[in-house]
């Protein structure tokens, strides 16, 4: 039983990092919402100038483009990989796991170098390929990882039961495991398409054509090349996070259960 106490320094605990983690986002958006630096606009009209003169509308399409196909193939390569791993026997399996797990623990700063002149040397440099292949690579060690935990800690009885029923592995993983792991599956599927979203270097180093950029590396272009004032750059630093946080608040029921459910637990 928690004492009067105790619920109240929770709360002021609580209170004090929500202070800390809310302050920066108060700021940026009353930064946005203010009068420009040039004094030509002010409110919901930085908004408008920021789309117009950063171009915006064409990063925030290639992002979506490059989020939504590396989730989906990211998140049935995780699934298919975490069933293997986590309800099969076969021969070289914890060394094969622990080579996936390679993909943690490299930080794409060691490998962008030379993955760089490997798809040089394909002729995929600058184009759409360069930036989502790589990244669904690194997603997919993660994803294997995260879908191996879930599958360890499944229901054996129901699967074993579907197997003696006739179920081949295809139909025990997309109609029997599949369905109870959905909130694994859509925590999966919100921390990859973040993660996927707010990348920078990848799409630094391999593309060069103003189509291409991602809507954080527009950003970047944006301070630099159309703007020096605070206000704008506030405004578009708004407009590239509005998507992801629509996408949490979204999915953030189905989140919040993925993660109490333990679905990283072994």
């Amino acid at each position: 039983m928690i004492s009067r106490g105790e619920r109240v320094a929770n709360y002021v605990i609580l209170s004090v990092f929500a202070a800390f983690a809310l302050y920066p986002i108060v700021v940026i958006l009353s930064a946005a919402l203010g009068p420009a630096d040039s004094g030509d606009t002010s409110g919901l009209a930085n908004f408008a100038a920021a789309w117009d003169i950063g171009h915006f509308g064409s990063y925030l399409r290639t992002s979506l483009a490059v989020s939504a196909f590396t989730v989906v193939v990211s998140v049935v390569l995780s699934i298919m990989s975490g069933y293997a791993f986590g309800t099969m026997r076969f021969r070289g399996r914890t060394a094969l796991f622990y080579l996936f797990m390679l993909g943690i623990m490299m930080p794409s700063e060691a490998v962008a170098v030379p993955l760089y002149f490997d798809l040089r040397s394909l002729g995929l440099i600058d184009t759409f390929w360069s930036i989502t292949l790589p990244q669904v690579a690194m997603s997919v060690a993660f994803g294997t990882f995260w879908m191996r935990a879930y599958f360890l800690t499944s229901n054996r009885a129901i699967v074993e039961a579907a197997r003696i029923d006739g179920a081949s592995s295809w139909r025990v993983l997309w109609q029997v495991l599949l369905p109870p792991a959905r909130p694994a599956i859509v925590t999966l599927t919100l921390l990859v398409f973040m993660w996927t979203w707010n990348e920078f270097l990848i799409p630094l180093i391999m593309v060069t054509s103003e189509s291409l950029r991602t809507a954080p590396l527009g950003l970047a272009f944006f301070q630099g090349q159309y703007t020096s004032g605070f206000t704008l750059l506030a405004a578009g630093s708004v407009i590239v996070a509005t998507p992801v946080v629509i996408f949490y608040l979204f999915l953030q029921r189905h989140f919040v259960r993925g993660l109490l459910q333990g679905a990283v637990r072994e």
